[in-house]
C-alpha cells in the first residue's frame, strides 16, 4: 500500500516510518504545521521538528510532504479550546486535534496525494472483529494513547496504521539507535505546541483577559484573591497563594469549585478533601468507536483523565449523553475533559464530561451509590 506517515520529528513516527517500508509499504511522510506563533521569543519547537522530520526522511529515502493546518486547528481546536475555558471547564485540545486535524484534515490531505493508508507515531493499536473495526490500547500501557484517539470510528480506523502500537518504549528507541535515526536520543514532547514551556496563565491571558475576584471556602469566607476563575482547575493546589491562616489546620490548599459567573473560586484544605469527590457524571452525546453504543445500560472500566488506572462503573444512556456511576468514589472529575470507556483491551469510545454529583459539580449528590452487578 500507499501509506502517507505523519512525520512530526520525533522518535515514535520516524520508527513507525522505518516499520511501514520493512513490512513493504511505499512511504511517504507529510509534516503537519498547525500553529501559527506570533511571538517569536516562544519556545515553540516547529522549525526543529521540521528539520528533524526531513532528516529522518532523508535517512528513510522516502518523499518529504508539509502542509500548513494552522487555520483548520484555529477554527476546529483553537477557538472550541478558548470558549470552554470561558465557560469555566477544562478542555483537552489533544483530543480535539486528533479528531479534527490529524484523522481529518490530514486524512484529506493524505488521499489527495494518493495514499490509501495514513500512519501516525501514536501508541495504539487497530484490530477488527466480526467485521467492525476496533481500537485497542497499546502493548506499553504505560504509554498508551488511547484517551486522546476515542472519538475515531470505523472510517479514520479503517484508514489508520499504528505501526509503533505493538512496541514498548524502549524497544522503539532501540530501533531508532540499530536504524541511526537521526531522532533516536530526542527527547519526547509533553504539552502542545501553542503553549509550549511558557508558563499557561500568561498565554492564556493573552486570548482571554485576567479578572481577578474572590477565593472562598465552601462556607463562603474570603481566603485570598484569584487572577481569573477560568485559569484554575478542579484539585489544583499551585498558584493559589494562600498561606498560613488562623484557625486553619496545615494542609495545603485545593481548588474545589468554580462560580464562572460570579468570579469566585472555591477552595478547601487537603487533596482527598470531600468536596472534590464524586460517584456520578453525565458527559455529552458520546463518540462510539464502534458507530453505536454496546447497550442501553452496560458495565465497563473508564478513565476521567489521562494515565488514570481504569475504575469500574455503570453505563447508562440517557437523552442528552450519558450517566457514568462509578463503583468508588473519584476525585476531582473535571468538566470539559473526557471520560473515556473500554471493554478490556478495547476502547468502546468516549465522551466530554458535563457535570458530577461532586458538591460544586452541578449534579444532585448521589443518594444511593452504584454497586456492582
Amino acid at each position: 500500500m500507499k501509506v502517507m506517515l505523519g512525520i512530526s520529528g520525533g522518535v515514535d513516527s520516524s520508527v513507525a516510518g522505518l516499520l511501514l517500508q520493512r513490512a513493504g509499504h511505499e512511504v511517504e511522510g507529510l509534516f503537519m504545521q498547525n500553529w501559527e506563533e506570533d511571538d517569536r521569543s516562544a519556545p515553540c519547537t516547529t522549525d526543529a521538528d521540521r528539520k528533524d522530520a526531513v532528516t529522518v526522511c532523508g535517512q528513510l529515502g522516502i518523499p518529504f510532504h508539509a502542509r500548513n493546518f494552522s487555520t483548520q486547528y484555529w477554527d476546529g481546536v483553537f477557538t472550541h479550546f478558548l470558549d470552554e475555558y470561558r465557560a469555566g471547564r477544562t478542555p483537552n485540545p489533544d483530543v480535539l486535534c486528533n479528531r479534527e486535524i490529524k484523522f481529518k484534515t490530514f486524512l484529506d490531505a493524505a488521499r489527495a496525494l494518493g495514499a490509501d493508508k495514513i500512519a501516525t507515531g501514536h501508541y495504539a493499536q487497530v484490530g477488527e472483529h466480526d467485521g467492525v473495526y476496533q481500537l485497542l490500547r497499546a502493548v506499553d500501557t504505560a504509554k498508551d494513547q488511547t484517551y486522546f484517539l476515542h472519538t475515531l470510528g470505523q472510517q479514520q480506523l479503517a484508514a489508520t496504521l499504528f505501526p509503533v502500537g505493538a512496541l514498548e518504549k524502549s524497544q522503539v528507541r532501540a530501533l531508532a539507535r540499530q536504524a541511526q535515526l537521526s531522532t533516536s536520543a530526542k527527547k519526547d514532547s509533553t504539552g502542545i505546541c501553542f503553549i509550549g514551556e511558557r508558563d499557561f496563565r500568561s498565554f492564556l491571558a493573552r486570548y482571554i483577559p485576567a479578572q481577578p475576584g474572590d477565593m472562598r471556602t465552601p462556607a463562603g469566607e474570603r481566603v485570598g484573591t484569584h487572577q481569573g476563575a477560568m485559569y484554575y482547575t478542579l484539585g489544583q493546589r499551585n498558584g493559589l497563594g494562600i498561606g498560613g491562616r488562623h484557625n486553619t489546620s496545615g494542609a495545603p490548599w485545593y481548588v474545589v469549585g468554580k462560580d464562572v459567573k460570579a468570579n469566585v473560586l472555591f477552595v478547601a484544605q487537603g487533596g482527598e478533601s470531600h468536596w472534590l469527590q464524586s460517584r456520578r457524571l453525565r458527559a455529552e452525546p458520546p463518540s462510539w468507536v464502534a458507530g453505536s453504543a454496546p447497550a442501553q445500560h452496560f458495565r465497563c472500566t473508564a478513565r476521567t483523565r489521562y494515565r488514570q488506572d481504569d475504575q469500574r462503573c455503570t453505563v447508562d444512556i440517557v437523552a442528552d449523553g450519558i450517566e457514568v456511576h462509578f463503583d468508588e468514589p473519584q476525585r476531582a472529575v473535571t468538566p470539559g475533559q473526557s471520560v473515556v470507556l473500554y471493554a478490556g483491551p478495547v476502547c468502546l469510545g468516549g465522551a466530554v464530561i458535563a457535570a458530577t454529583d461532586a458538591a460544586f459539580g452541578g449534579l444532585s449528590p448521589t443518594c444511593v451509590p452504584a454497586t456492582a452487578e
